[in-house]
């Protein structure tokens, strides 16, 4: 494989056979070489094509930029996930993974430390994916000897729900801001503190999730209709939860100018019943 470019010791630009230009990766593979010089393939342990990047000078600059150390705790923390959460491996979930470590241990060596307003939150709504990011700081302290805070491990969580999800990070923020409030709305309209590990609470968050996936894709929603006499019998029998589930109507119609449907008011309603035991 013959270099195209050099971007450091470790980063070179190729074409593969396909004729497209690719990002070669691995130790010292283009160390004391020059353009034209052939790369052994066996020392490349990762490979980006160029052409399905978003962005791909932005990418160059973070590579040519990144120290090697970075780039194989990255490998390491992505192949975690990949097995943990079952996800198909996304390029663009590296890169962002590979920039937020950069950064991140940057800030620590120069005593910055930025505290996550969702960490609790994320802790909870995300759980497989805060243990990926637990791991990755794990990584961190082993390789570069800095102990970071659990709000690095939530930064990097919500890298791998946007990756799961195949949203942009903005909006993963977005919706899990959006589960918080709807939560908190339910809590203290009760005032009563959930079970966290409970499977009432788990389906309660994983509804709240698809259904703000949703919001957030599609805010034009057609209001639909439901069967009426199954959402009257519900109202009947589980009068606290729907008067609760009316409220967070309220909530997103006026914060988000999304109508709720009668199917959504009933699921809603549902979800609240289970939380609270069937009231």
């Amino acid at each position: 494989m013959e270099i195209k470019k050099i971007l450091n010791n470790s980063v070179a630009i190729s074409i593969d056979s396909n004729n497209k230009e690719i990002v070669v990766m691995g130790k010292g593979i283009a160390y004391a070489k020059k353009v034209g010089d052939q790369i052994d393939p066996l020392h490349i342990t990762k490979k980006f094509v160029l052409s399905s990047m978003q962005y791909p000078q932005k990418i160059l600059d973070l590579l040519a930029d990144v120290p090697l150390e970075c780039v194989e705790i990255t490998d390491n923390i992505v192949q975690y996930a990949k097995e943990k959460l079952s996800l198909e491996y996304l390029d663009t979930l590296y890169i962002s993974i590979l920039d937020h470590i950069r950064v991140s241990i940057e800030r620590y060596q120069d005593g910055i430390i930025i505290n996550n307003k969702l960490l609790w939150d994320i802790k909870n709504f995300y759980k497989e994916e805060f243990e990926v990011g637990v791991y990755a700081l794990n990584l961190i302290e082993q390789v570069y000897g800095i102990k970071m805070q659990e709000d690095e491990a939530a930064f990097i969580a919500l890298h791998v729900a946007s990756a799961k999800t195949n949203d942009d990070i903005g909006q993963t923020y977005e919706i899990t801001h959006f589960i918080q409030n709807i939560t908190n709305i339910v809590k203290y309209y009760f005032n009563l503190e959930y079970q966290f590990e409970s499977l009432n609470y788990h389906r309660f968050v994983t509804h709240l999730k698809f259904f703000a996936i949703r919001l957030f894709s599609n805010p034009n929603n057609s209001n639909k209709l439901f069967n009426n006499d199954l959402l009257d019998m519900i109202k009947e029998r589980y009068i606290d939860a729907y008067l609760c589930s009316l409220k967070v109507k309220k909530y997103i119609e006026e914060k988000y100018q999304y109508h709720l449907d009668s199917d959504e008011i009933l699921y809603l309603t549902l979800h609240i019943a289970k939380i609270l035991g069937g009231r």
